[in-house]
């Protein structure tokens, strides 16, 4: 929808400018790269204070996209501004007429937005944190012992200071007070996979699925474990198994689709997949659908350079995409 703002030249004046490098102060106008910067990492900030624990994914992407949202239009604000000439204004009350596109479906704003969710993905390190995070609560996923809660937590200390294995010693200590603690089994195995000790990963996300069978969390992780220990039929099994419990999962097909383009030489499935992946991405305002992006423009170089641009495009138009 088309907007129509009217400001006039004192407000304009008004508006926080930043000066560009090298301009004089009688011709002061908005630096946009500085100004893209600093909302994205307002951005960057307003993500960090998501919460996300016991919160299915869509919320949390909700709240991530909303973080986004908020910056768009004061980034399109700016830009608009950039083509007004506000030096040696002769006019203070004059009226200048500015059209905002706020529509979310427009070229315009998804523009910007997909612009700034890349920034993010690339320099804002708590966004994947927040869009990995799977801590949904099950019966048993945390423990009401106080004294395997406090190893548990003395553990997730330890790992923010990548001291994996005195975390796991902790995980180890909370898991024998309550040895239905899946929580516990689950980040221990995260910590045994970052010491490339994959068997004993692979052996505590099986404990933890004994305890909840549908935990997403271990089953993810057994299927990055698996492609490690480059078993790839074996993780695509177990994303195959998410997929039952969760079939709008995008990390399902995002996972498979990855195997079979980087590791199984089926750059047809992969692609497949990977729309797939991209779909739900975007409907669930994911912002991992850069990296599926980035899958499928490496899938088109390779298809084209194999000369199956038109298979490529086949399998595009099948899952609703295109090629530009």
């Amino acid at each position: 929808m088309k907007k129509n703002f009217f400001f006039s030249l004192l407000l304009i004046l008004g508006f926080t400018k930043i000066h560009s490098q090298g301009s004089d102060t009688t011709n002061e106008k908005i630096d946009t790269k500085k100004l893209f910067k600093e909302l994205t990492d307002q951005a960057c900030s307003c993500i960090d204070s998501i919460p996300t624990y016991d919160r299915i994914k869509d919320s949390i992407t909700a709240n991530i996209s909303s973080c986004i949202d908020d910056k768009v239009g004061a980034y399109q604000l700016a830009e608009k501004f950039t083509s007004i000439d506000l030096s040696n204004p002769t006019d203070e009350k004059k009226e200048i007429k500015i059209t905002m596109n706020f529509d979310k479906n427009s070229k315009e704003y998804k523009d910007i937005y997909y612009k700034m969710e890349k920034y993010l993905m690339d320099n804002c390190s708590v966004l994947k944190d927040k869009v990995a995070a799977n801590n949904l609560v099950n019966n048993n996923s945390m423990s009401s012992n106080k004294k395997a809660l406090d190893y548990y937590n003395s553990a997730i200390d330890e790992t923010k200071k990548e001291n994996y294995k005195g975390a796991i010693e902790y995980y180890k200590k909370a898991v024998k007070i309550d040895p239905n603690f899946a929580f516990a089994y689950d980040n221990m195995g995260i910590c045994y996979r970052r010491l490339e000790q994959y068997d004993l990963a692979l052996e505590s996300y099986e404990k933890s699925l004994k305890i909840d069978p549908n935990g997403l969390m271990p089953l993810q992780n057994i299927a990055v474990v698996y492609s490690y220990k480059k078993e790839y039929k074996n993780a695509v099994k177990t994303y195959e198994k998410i997929a039952k419990i969760e079939p709008n999962n995008p990390e399902v097909f995002y996972g498979i689709g990855q195997i079979y383009a980087l590791h199984l030489n089926d750059n047809e499935k992969g692609l497949d997949n990977m729309c797939k992946a991209y779909n739900l991405y975007v409907e669930q305002k994911s912002p991992y659908r850069t990296d599926a992006e980035k899958i499928i423009q490496m899938i088109y170089a390779d298809m084209k350079k194999n000369g199956k641009e038109e298979k490529f495009n086949e399998i595009l138009k099948v899952n609703h995409l295109n090629s530009n």
